[in-house]
């Protein structure tokens, strides 16, 4: 058997988990594992243990096992990850059921359910006698509520006797495989994980928030036998048809935790208010009496000190008086967000172990992402959240997260310049009605971007800032890249963690008639900056373009042969090379066809404005682009420069488009009349970019859904239109 925790200096153990679900939508299964790559790479193990965590969160799902019905079970895939976990001395937390609802034959409500999973875990006791703790089913109210009582998940009920008996039968199930586990292992423990977070509600909906808070501990009731006949929810459950027996069953207290897993997210905690004008967006329901919005807690300003992880740990503390392991940190945001996030719970945990609370564990959650998850997994929308590692890259990136984890393992402090900003939800820009209040100013070392009147420049600060990440934005008066002196002036001014590019000479056409120009500032100057930034040992980042490829072989990656064929084109790739011999730490970006929501230099805008005055545009149906949407590009460049990725990198939308094809596209999704579209054929050429790293950009027609959904918004803050600097034809 694998010796216990190995617990970092503070006594609170570095746990770890991959997102597991084997979900039903209809008659489709959702797998995580399979979705972000995790079931056919072998080394992923090796990969989990270089962190230094000490036990992971792993599936033995009985889905996997009896897929299709198979029979005999096939344990070909948990036998190799699990060997390997035992040979890495990493102790394994066996889960069997992760918001599934079990293989084809059963569901949740099948009364044989909770007989056949005690069944299945006898089967993987015998098999694996060395798991000594087990979370046979993950979460079983929040896996009630979205399959039986607001009907995301199979078997896709909305009614609250379905979700009381498909809560019971988990529980049930639950106690059951306990029971057979400890046939073959009479030490086995139980982590029962479930989500923590509270309701609360306006004075006219109390009633509602009092019901739905005393059902947020149901599950955790009724396995620690406390669903008694004196119990509020007794004769709830038993009016919405669960039987005497299994209550009584339940109430022997042979379900009990040994620890809880508590997960909790920043939309755990949840507000019912019956004035839904105020959240204009956001579905109305209600309770058969009353029509409300359930929304974030932690947007709204009055609640300030009543949300969050700690006041619900100590809830869970106060009523159980039992171990407790954050079985899930995790938070689908941008990179410095996520380290914002795993360094708060961090930090809570070990306060709240030092005030005596018995605290055990944080789990690092989806080790390599997930997948859908913004659409509870009922979408193929293919939105991906990397988790410490991006697995959008192959071999799987580690992400600041990693590096996080690794100090922590070793007792080890980490900084990094995105902690001095507190979060988005300590932010006062978080607030529902916040409008346009600026959110809270970082007093840390700052990102330097050069370029305040360039659309690059201007577009990357704006997203920083709203990161919460410290941005000094410069002009050509405050660091003239051409003057060697005046960047290190300015370096020595602002003492950057970090240095964005966003300035340069941006005229394509011009560029053949005013070369020494061009790559004065293209090249020379991001020289001058890469050397000097060198001697501060600042990582440097570039934007490049398409155009240093000659488009006769496209679409190209970030291997192949550079061709530029003009001037502008020529002193990109000087530039590019300048950066990347200057320090492996330099970041090279190259994106293509920007277009985006805060200025009018781009072809998106020139195209839906002429339109929309019946003037026709010309565009070019034989040249090939990748079309970028600031935004995304913007957000991208920054989650891997927080990462400290170097290198070489391709960043654009995926998919490529004509210049005419793109015209078309956002004159449909803008409903735009586009009869005035004229192709213009020429020398077919396609410079359109991927990425061997994986692409980290969403696909260019949800972009430019975005772009035409927000056009409206767009007009009203723009002017005029501007011609735009990257040529259509």
């Amino acid at each position: 058997m694998v010796s216990g925790d190995q617990h970092a200096s503070s006594g609170i153990a570095l746990w770890g988990g991959p997102e597991c679900t084997v979900c039903r939508i209809g008659e489709h299964w959702r797998d995580q594992s399979r979705e972000t790559g995790h079931f056919e790479r072998l080394d992923d193990p090796d990969r989990i243990a270089a962190l230094g965590i000490s036990t992971i969160r792993y599936p033995v799902l009985w889905e996997h096992a009896a897929r299709d019905c198979a029979d005999p079970l096939d344990f070909s895939w948990p036998d190799r990850q699990l060997k390997r976990f035992r040979d890495l001395g990493i102790e394994v937390i066996g889960g069997l059921v992760h918001h599934g609802s079990g293989p084809c034959g059963t569901d949740l409500l099948d009364p044989s359910f909770p007989a056949r999973l005690a069944d299945y875990a006898a089967a993987v006791a015998e098999r694996y006698p060395w798991i000594v703790r087990w979370t046979p089913i993950n979460e079983p109210l929040t896996t009630a509520r979205f399959s039986a009582l607001y009907g995301h998940w199979y078997p896709h009920h909305k009614s609250f006797e379905s979700f009381a008996r498909t809560l019971v039968n988990q529980c049930l199930a639950t106690a059951r495989a306990m029971g057979a586990i400890r046939r073959f292992i009479p030490p086995a423990t139980l982590i029962q994980t479930e989500d923590i977070g509270r309701i609360f509600s306006t004075p006219q909906l109390s009633a509602q928030a009092d019901h739905e808070n005393l059902r947020r501990w149901l599950s955790l009731d009724l396995l620690f036998g406390r669903v008694d006949d004196h119990h509020p929810f007794y004769a709830v459950l038993r009016a919405a048809g669960v039987s005497a027996e299994a209550l009584d069953e339940l109430a022997t207290g042979g379900g009990r935790p040994d620890m809880i897993g508590a997960d909790y997210y920043l939309t755990s905690d949840r507000f019912l208010d019956q004035r839904s004008a105020l959240y204009p967006g956001h579905a109305v329901g209600g309770n058969g009496r009353q029509h409300y919005v359930d929304v974030e807690a932690v947007r709204v300003p009055h609640l300030v000190g009543d949300v969050g992880i700690e006041p619900r740990l100590r809830e869970v503390w106060a009523r159980y008086q039992t171990p407790i392991a954050i079985t899930e940190v995790h938070h689908g945001c941008t990179h410095d967000e996520q380290l914002r996030w795993l360094m708060e719970v961090w930090g809570i945990a070990n306060r709240l172990k030092a005030e005596g609370m018995d605290i055990r564990a944080i789990t690092l959650w989806s080790l390599f992402g997930s997948v859908d998850w913004r659409s509870l997994l009922t979408r193929h929308d293919g939105d991906y959240e990397p988790g410490l590692f991006d697995a959008r890259s192959d071999p799987p990136r580690p992400t600041v997260l990693a590096k996080a984890a690794v100090a922590i393992a070793a007792g080890e402090r980490f900084d990094h310049p995105a902690l001095s900003s507190p979060g988005w939800w300590h932010r006062p820009g978080r607030f529902y009605g916040a409008g346009d209040e600026q959110d809270a100013e970082s007093d840390g070392p700052p990102l330097l971007i050069t370029g305040e009147t360039g659309t690059l420049g201007r577009a990357l600060a704006r997203v920083a800032q709203h990161r919460g990440l410290r941005v000094q934005l410069t002009n050509r008066d405050d660091l003239d890249l051409q003057e060697p002196a005046s960047i290190r002036e300015a370096i020595e001014r602002v003492r950057p963690w970090a240095i964005i590019n966003g300035a340069g000479y941006v005229r394509v056409a011009d560029a053949e008639h005013d070369r020494d120009q061009c790559f004065a500032a293209n090249a020379g100057g991001v020289a001058h900056l890469a050397a000097l930034a060198g001697e501060f040992g600042v990582p440097v980042v570039g934007v490049s373009s398409d155009l240093v490829f000659d488009g006769l072989h496209g679409p190209y990656d970030e291997g192949d042969l550079c061709n530029p064929q003009g001037v502008y084109g020529a002193s990109k790739r000087a530039a590019e090379l300048a950066l990347l011999e200057a320090s492996p730490s330099n970041l090279v970006v190259r994106s293509a066809a920007f277009f985006g929501p805060w200025d009018g230099q781009n072809f998106a805008w020139h195209t839906l404005q002429a339109l929309r005055r019946g003037e026709p545009v010309e565009a070019s149906d034989s040249v090939r682009i990748s079309p970028t949407y600031v935004p995304d590009l913007c957000h991208a460049l920054l989650d891997l420069l927080v990462d400290g990725a170097g290198g070489l990198w391709h960043l654009t939308n995926a998919g490529s488009l004509s210049w005419y094809e793109f015209a078309r596209r956002l004159a449909h999704q803008a409903g735009i009349d586009d009869s005035g579209l004229i192709p213009i054929r020429g020398a077919e050429s396609d410079t359109s970019l991927r990425s061997a790293h994986g692409a980290m950009l969403r696909p260019i027609e949800a972009a430019i859904a975005d772009y035409c959904a927000n056009f409206p918004v767009i007009e009203a803050s723009l002017h005029h239109s501007v011609a735009p600097t990257h040529p259509a034809a």
